[in-house]
């Protein structure tokens, strides 16, 4: 046990030393969030106008903006997994005395506290299109966000480990990655689209991660999550409902990047 501990630590400590002396990813990692953002929310929010009672469509998408913020980071974790792999590093840390799972776990931290560096900037960024920040909603959020990491962090794990070039991790995550993304609800409610689409939606697991955390910054608006919110069957899933269903996907994708890992030479 001692030794996963150890791992988890070293190679999380590592991950976040990385990222940190990387200036150029760490202004790079708010480009396309922020391009969204200001696209569509200065394109759209008049043409779209509100979207439930209370909110328009800036208050909808931000929400869904630091989820996809946290998301992206989190399935980009695989790319340094990837470059251990090309410069001979990964060989090091798998012949070392460490356990396998706490490597796996060690990158999922790693690649947590990154994201949450990052959706801390976005937080700090939404008084400045009108959207309410409380202290409560932030330690609310913590967690919440922290859970969406780690479980697609470990999508991002998976697709590295069977992966020999950073270019080859990239293209890949972007034909698996970016349809999940416009398909999680993010830019618009899942339940107004045409039918095989809302059915494709809901099998999307980062619909309900997306879900969630919109839930959490709407809480105040009453009636608002029924209209906008994500319905199974015609009920309108909670919070710790779409909790449930990330934290399943999340397991299921450690344990799969786990045992990818431990078949690794």
């Amino acid at each position: 046990m001692s030794e996963i501990f150890v791992a988890i630590y070293v190679v999380a400590y590592r991950e976040l030393l990385r990222f940190v002396r990387e200036r150029s990813r760490l202004i790079s990692s708010f480009a396309m969030p922020l391009l969204f953002l200001i696209i569509f929310g200065a394109g759209f929010t008049r043409t779209i106008g509100v979207m439930a009672p209370g909110v328009d469509f800036v208050q909808f998408m931000y929400p869904g903006i630091i989820a996809m913020t946290v998301l992206m980071n989190s399935v980009m974790s695989g790319l340094s997994v990837v470059w251990d792999r090309e410069f001979g590093f990964l060989k090091e840390i798998l012949v070392a005395p460490l356990a396998r799972s706490g490597i796996v776990l060690g990158k999922a931290a790693g690649a947590a506290m990154v994201s949450m560096m990052q959706g801390a900037v976005m937080l700090l960024l939404a008084p400045l299109v009108g959207v309410a920040v409380t202290p409560l909603l932030v330690l609310k959020l913590i967690p919440l966000l922290l859970l969406l990491s780690v479980s697609i962090s470990g999508l991002g794990l998976l697709i590295a480990s069977r992966m020999r070039s950073q270019q080859g991790f990239q293209l890949v995550v972007q034909l698996i990655v970016f349809p999940l993304i416009f398909l999680s609800g993010v830019f618009f409610p899942v339940n107004n689209v045409p039918a095989w689409l809302e059915v494709i939606s809901k099998l999307n697991p980062l619909t309900y991660g997306v879900d969630a955390v919109r839930q959490l910054f709407l809480s105040g608006q009453h009636g608002a999550m029924d209209a906008i919110g994500v319905t199974i069957f015609g009920h309108t899933m909670t919070v710790v409902q779409d909790v449930m269903v990330v934290a399943a996907f999340g397991l299921l994708l450690m344990l799969l990047a786990t045992w990818s890992f431990s078949r690794q030479e």
